[in-house]
């Protein structure tokens, strides 16, 4: 690229030389001529016509390589920035359902590895991505137009990214409102954390007509058959449900799940010493409406627990086949996050990112 950028300066210089030093230039000593009506058609109009065309030939090109995006984009910056997520959901939706995720900008990567496992079964087309800052919001935008909306105000993003801090938790406690208003457009939705990978397609195992589908995050071994009923409290006296992939059809049940998390996670707000995260919050919203809530548990060998699936060989072996989605979870950090995924063969983007709708980003 940077080669022919230099080529085509080089050239610049000549074209211009080349075409104004005309060989019947108007002369200078004669008034009359400078007054002398340029025809568009005549020889001189039909020479500035070319020159101008060959100068927005050359220079355009490489303009637009040099020119910041910000100049180039203006327009779709705007338009982007005023998408709403209702224009979003009804852009991505397929058979009404909308598959969601919320991103800030140091998980691209993630974003990506995510997508081109969802895109190796297909589902790729119906994912709407929440970018949690503006640069997400652009970037994903500028390379797959309309799959990114950013629901304002943009928490801070220094902080959103940092596991247990009071930005993470912010940045996780509107991840129920973003369900909440989908599912209130009338929309099916599945969330994903993009620390996740698609072996298979999760659909199939989406059966019946329950409100709220959600996975376990204990990484005792269930049986195979077991119930698909809430599981029993734990120690702190509720579940260990994962606030990591949940599919909702937009029932008044599943709304009011939401509506739940959301009032746990306003009555149990952060504090230093509780370093709290959105988790507890969603298990406590499934305990105190499972009377009235059609909830459905997912079976462990389709959706382990990272602490299961990258702790338990044995398990793995028995489950061959089996698995859907694997969560990278219990474990903190970037780097830990990568070198696992890439331990197992689950980093994808470094070889497949032309799979991606982003592409190598």
């Amino acid at each position: 690229m940077s080669t022919s950028i230099h080529q085509r300066q080089q050239q610049q210089p000549h074209h211009h030389h080349h075409l104004l030093s005309n060989p019947n230039p108007i002369s200078p000593r004669n008034p009359l001529d400078w007054r002398r009506p340029i025809s568009i058609f005549g020889r001189t109009g039909l020479l500035i016509l070319l020159t101008l065309m060959v100068v927005v030939g050359v220079l355009l090109p490489t303009m637009k390589m040099r020119m910041p995006d910000g100049l180039l984009s203006r327009a779709s910056v705007s338009k982007w920035r005023d998408y709403t997520l209702a224009q979003a959901a009804e852009f991505v939706a397929k058979n009404g359902t909308v598959i969601v995720c919320a991103v800030s900008q140091p998980y691209l990567p993630f974003l990506n590895n995510w997508l081109i496992s969802i895109a190796r079964q297909k589902h790729q087309d119906k994912v709407l991505v929440i970018a949690e800052d503006y640069a997400t919001l652009y970037t994903v935008n500028q390379k797959w137009p309309g799959h990114a909306v950013l629901v304002p105000p943009a928490p801070d993003a220094q902080t959103a990214h940092k596991f247990g801090s009071m930005g993470f938790f912010n940045f996780t406690s509107r991840r129920p409102r973003h369900l909440l208003n989908i599912l209130e457009l009338g929309y099916n939705v599945m969330y994903n954390d993009v620390d996740m990978v698609w072996l298979a397609d999760p659909f199939p195992y989406l059966q019946g007509k329950h409100d709220v589908y959600f996975t376990d995050d204990m990484a005792a071994v269930k049986p195979l058959n077991h119930s698909h009923d809430l599981p029993p409290p734990g120690k702190k006296g509720r579940t260990y449900i994962c606030s990591c992939m949940i599919f909702m059809r937009p029932t008044n049940g599943a709304k009011l799940v939401m509506k739940k998390w959301i009032e746990e996670l306003q009555a149990q707000p952060w504090s230093r010493a509780k370093k709290s995260n959105d988790q507890p919050a969603f298990n406590w919203a499934l305990n105190r409406t499972a009377g009235e809530v059609d909830l459905y548990l997912l079976p462990q060998a389709a959706f382990p627990t990272g602490g299961l699936y990258f702790k338990n060989k044995t398990w793995v072996q028995e489950t061959k086949g089996m698995n859907v989605i694997i969560h990278n979870n219990y474990i903190t950090g970037f780097e830990k996050k990568i070198k696992r995924f890439q331990d197992y063969g689950l980093w994808l983007v470094d070889d497949h990112a032309q799979e991606s709708p982003l592409g190598k980003l």
